[in-house]
């Protein structure tokens, strides 16, 4: 029985350094790349901000309404 013990931990610690030299060798750098998508000249400053900038203004209005009728609800 404990033999079998000592070899199951030696099977655990084998496999663990295996991982561990398998992780290192595959974090490796990638190249340059292309540099990514070149911005249209014409728009140059063109962001579609609107549809997200309207849902964090509508949710932080309903929050400050909750806020403001829970607060009434305490007193």
């Amino acid at each position: 029985m404990n033999s079998i013990a000592s070899a199951l931990r030696l099977t655990v610690a084998a496999t663990g350094v295996f991982l561990l030299a398998g992780g290192f060798t595959l974090a490796v750098a990638q190249g340059p790349g292309s540099g990514g998508p070149q911005p249209d000249p014409q728009q140059p400053t063109a962001v579609p901000i609107d549809g997200g900038a309207s849902l964090l203004l509508a949710a932080g209005v309903g929050f400050g309404l909750k806020k403001l009728r829970d607060q009434r609800k305490r007193r």
